[in-house]
C-alpha cells in the first residue's frame, strides 16, 4: 500500500437540490487514525459510504490505497473493512457463527478459517460468549463483534462510522484500545464521530465537516491553536498578591473569590518563561500556575456556530 491510503480531491455528491459533499478534498496517510467531525446532516456518512464504494459520487477523484474508486472497485473492496453505525450482526446466530459466515464470505480454508476466529474471539474478549447467540449480547459486545467480523478478510484500511454511538463510558474506552491496537499494527482506520473527546484521543488528523463542506483540517492541537482562548491561571495565597499581580498584567481576569488570576498568552515555554520571570522581578509569588488551552468543543463552536449534536 502507498503512503497515503486514501485521496480524495474535488469530491462532490448531492441528493436533488441539496448538496451533502461540496468539493472535498482530503488525504490520509497509512497507519494512522483520521477523524472525521461533524454534526447530525453534516455528510459524514455519504462520505464513506462515498470512499467504500457503496455510493458514487457526483464529480471529482478517490485513490484508495492507490486504486481508483470508479475503475478499480474491486481491488479497492478486496482491501477496505466497513464498520457502521450499527451493529451489522445476526443476531439469531452465535458470535461464533457470525464470524464463520464472514470467513465463508472470505472464501477461507476451514482451518484458516478456525485460527482466524478463534484469535478474533480472543482478541475482542469474547470467548466466553462465542457459543450464545448475539440477541443476548450487550450493546458493546455487539459492537465489538462486528468489528471482529469486519477483521475476518484482514483489511488494511478500516472505516468505521460513528462506532461508539450508544456505548457505556467503559465499552467506549474499550473500542478506543482496539483502534490503538489496529493502528499500531498498521492498520489505517477512517473515524467519523460526534464525540469530540474520542477524536482527540485517537486521531493524528481531524477534519471538521459542516453543511458539505471541509471547514478545517489538522493535528488536533492545530486546531486548538486555531482557537483564541489560551491563558495561564494563577493562584495566590493572599488578596494583596493578587492586587499585586494585576497591576503587574493589565488586562487579566481576576476571580477574587479564588485568589486567582487568568492571564492569556499562547501556551508556550517562551511566554510562560516570561510570565514567570515577570513575577519574581516583581517579588509576587504564585501559589500555583496551570495552563489551559481550548478543547475540541471551543474549536467546534468557533468553526460552525454549533455544536456536534445540531441537526443541520
Amino acid at each position: 500500500m502507498t503512503s497515503s491510503a486514501i485521496s480524495a480531491s474535488g469530491l462532490r455528491k448531492a441528493f436533488r437540490d441539496r448538496t451533502v459533499l461540496d468539493g472535498i478534498d482530503v488525504e490520509v496517510r497509512a497507519g494512522t487514525v483520521f477523524s472525521l467531525l461533524g454534526p447530525n446532516g453534516a455528510g459524514k456518512t455519504t462520505m464513506v459510504n462515498v470512499l467504500t464504494t457503496l455510493m458514487k459520487a457526483d464529480g471529482g477523484t478517490v485513490r484508495v490505497a492507490g486504486h481508483d474508486i470508479e475503475t478499480e472497485t474491486k481491488e479497492v473492496r478486496a482491501l477496505i473493512g466497513v464498520t457502521g453505525q450499527f451493529a451489522a450482526v445476526d443476531e439469531l446466530l452465535t458470535g461464533h457463527e457470525n464470524l464463520r459466515l464472514m470467513a465463508d464470505l472470505h472464501g477461507l480454508g476451514s482451518g484458516e478459517s478456525r485460527r482466524v476466529r478463534t484469535e478474533l474471539l480472543e482478541r475482542f474478549d469474547l470467548a466466553d460468549a462465542a457459543r450464545n447467540q448475539a440477541a443476548t449480547y450487550s450493546g458493546g459486545m455487539r459492537r465489538k463483534l462486528d468489528l471482529a467480523m469486519t477483521l475476518v478478510g484482514g483489511p488494511r484500511i478500516i472505516f468505521l462510522d460513528e462506532p461508539t454511538t450508544g456505548l457505556d463510558p467503559r465499552s467506549r474506552r474499550t473500542m478506543w484500545e482496539i483502534i490503538r491496537e489496529l493502528v499500531a499494527d498498521g492498520v489505517t482506520v477512517f473515524l467519523t464521530t460526534q464525540y469530540l473527546e474520542e477524536a482527540d484521543q485517537l486521531a493524528d488528523r481531524i477534519a471538521v465537516l459542516d453543511r458539505g463542506r471541509l471547514v478545517a483540517q489538522g493535528t488536533p492541537d492545530d486546531l486548538k491553536r486555531q482557537v483564541p482562548g489560551t491563558h495561564v491561571r494563577l493562584r495566590f495565597a493572599t488578596a494583596a498578591e493578587l492586587d499585586a499581580a494585576a497591576r503587574v498584567f493589565t488586562g487579566s481576569t481576576r476571580d477574587d473569590e479564588a485568589l486567582a488570576l487568568r492571564v492569556s498568552g499562547d501556551g508556550g515555554t517562551k511566554s510562560l518563561r516570561a510570565l514567570l520571570d515577570r513575577l519574581d522581578e516583581y517579588g509576587i509569588s504564585a501559589e500555583e500556575f496551570s495552563v489551559h488551552t481550548p478543547d475540541l468543543d471551543d474549536v467546534f463552536l468557533a468553526l460552525t456556530g454549533h455544536s456536534t449534536e445540531a441537526a443541520e
